[in-house]
């Protein structure tokens, strides 16, 4: 079993989700999709073998900042 998002990815599980105890470990974040804020983010996220998204993370211009 992969124990992060890399090693799935290296091995083909391509639908793979870290844990329920890795997710708790990600924190929301107000930064702009497409910015390189956010994209540091999620590297940092995938490096970290969390899972990328985060259901408060802003998604759009409109959303307010929660992080």
């Amino acid at each position: 079993m992969p124990r992060s998002v890399i090693d799935a990815v290296r091995q083909g599980d391509w639908d793979f989700e870290p844990t329920t105890e890795a997710a708790v470990q990600v924190q929301a974040t107000g930064a702009m999709p497409g910015t390189s804020e956010k994209l540091d983010i999620l590297a940092d996220r995938l490096r970290r073998g969390l899972p990328l998204w985060h259901p408060g993370d802003r998604r759009s211009f409109d959303d307010r900042e929660e992080a």
